[in-house]
């Protein structure tokens, strides 16, 4: 007899405000030990695209986008596109689009990061819609230098692990791949 998910003990006993105060609880933890480690560290390791990703974990750990490998590939996915297509327009010397403005070159870098990384995602079946937003961030020039972009692939291992593991220990498992 396996025992009862914490999630599903929460729902049990306060409904959708239990389910809710488990959700909020588990994303303030993970995020803030993301932030903790940016402070440490002086680089982003806390950035958007990482709340929707949290969110997921926790409150809807059943869907096939919530697993822990589809957040990696997903936003692994993301950072590619969105630093080739932020190279391939030439905009490496250019103020990022918020601080600057946005031109056509930061346009077609963003449109075109977003087109490729839901064409890779959906071709290999892995859905991750913060992904979206990852690659946004890096191909309008928010955070595009190497290191930044380092930071920001070590914070989306760490947030991906805490959430797992979180999970896991309080007995939500991740859902399960279909074919």
């Amino acid at each position: 007899m396996s025992q009862v998910p914490v999630l599903e003990r929460a729902k049990a006993t306060a409904g959708e405000v239990g389910a809710a105060g488990y959700a909020a609880i588990l994303c303030l933890l993970v995020l803030g030990a993301a932030g903790l480690v940016g402070l440490m560290t002086h680089l982003p390791w806390l950035f958007p695209s990482l709340g929707p990703t949290v969110m997921l974990f926790f409150e809807s750990p059943e869907q096939k986008s919530a697993r822990p490998l589809n957040a990696l590939v997903g936003h692994g996915v993301g950072l590619l596109a969105g630093v080739g297509c932020f190279y391939a327009m030439g905009l490496m010397n250019a103020a990022p689009a918020p601080v600057g403005g946005l031109n056509p070159r930061f346009v077609i870098a963003g449109a075109l990061s977003v087109a490729v990384t839901t064409m890779v995602l959906t071709a290999i079946k892995m859905p991750h819609p913060p992904a979206g937003a990852t690659t946004l961030i890096v191909s309008l020039g928010i955070l595009a230098a190497p290191a930044q972009l380092l930071s920001m692939a070590g914070a989306i291992v760490l947030v991906t692990l805490l959430g797992w593991a979180i999970n896991m220990a309080l007995g939500t498992k991740p859902a399960k791949k279909s074919s």
